[in-house]
């Protein structure tokens, strides 16, 4: 059972969000919260294995709370979605920064919804191709001098599932591509995981543009 945890300072979406969700055989709503400072208890206390966090919220913001979430190496299996009304939302990059592990719109529909929910519990990152070049583009802007130290264990086989990673495909898809099986490819993605001392699956692609591994409109 995949449990979630709401957090949003609008009573009437939670509720909405709450509905949707408990319809799922597999996903079970845990607890709600108001605002940032809340759900940072809500998640300490009930460690669902994903939070649902608004990005505006009086008080401790989602962006604030998203990060104690993640440096709370207690809260290590948690995984943070920050919910966003529109995709151009200037603040999903400073979110991402933080350690979330992708964003959701506020009107996604019921399936999409819960499909998110069980992606970013197997720890894929939430993240379409298009956000995710955008979003990345604007970290790497934010960081102009490239660090590759990061990288510097790594063989040439794992800095090509990494590029790949930072593209926003999935396994499925990255397997496709190099002519490997799903499994060897969740294979190197734990592998990169553990030897690059990465959260999730976000973070692989964060490390992949800060190091200069990729850089945005390259091809």
């Amino acid at each position: 059972m995949i449990r979630v945890a709401l957090v949003d300072d609008q009573q009437l979406l939670r509720a909405g969000l709450a509905a949707l969700l408990d319809r799922a055989d597999d996903i079970t709503v845990v607890g709600e919260a108001p605002d940032g400072a809340a759900g940072v208890a809500l998640t300490r206390s009930h460690r669902p294995d994903v939070v649902l966090m608004d990005i505006r919220m009086p008080g401790m913001d989602g962006i604030e709370a998203t990060r104690r979430i993640v440096a709370d190496p207690d809260l290590r299996g948690t995984r943070v979605v920050v919910l966003t009304t529109f995709d151009t939302d200037e603040h999903i990059v400073d979110a991402i920064r933080a350690g979330a592990a992708g964003f959701l719109l506020k009107n996604t529909g019921p399936a999409e919804l819960r499909d998110a929910v069980r992606t970013v519990a197997g720890g894929e990152a939430l993240l379409s191709p298009s956000i995710t070049a955008r979003v990345m583009a604007a970290l790497a802007a934010a960081h102009p001098r490239a660090d590759p130290a990061r990288i510097t264990g790594l063989t040439d086989r794992e800095r090509e599932l990494l590029a790949e990673i930072a593209t926003g495909a999935t396994n499925s898809e990255i397997a496709g591509r190099l002519f490997l099986s799903p499994a060897t490819v969740r294979t190197y993605v734990s592998r990169l995981l553990t030897k690059l001392s990465a959260r999730d699956r976000a973070e692989l692609v964060r490390v992949a543009y800060e190091s200069g591994l990729v850089r945005p409109g390259a091809d």
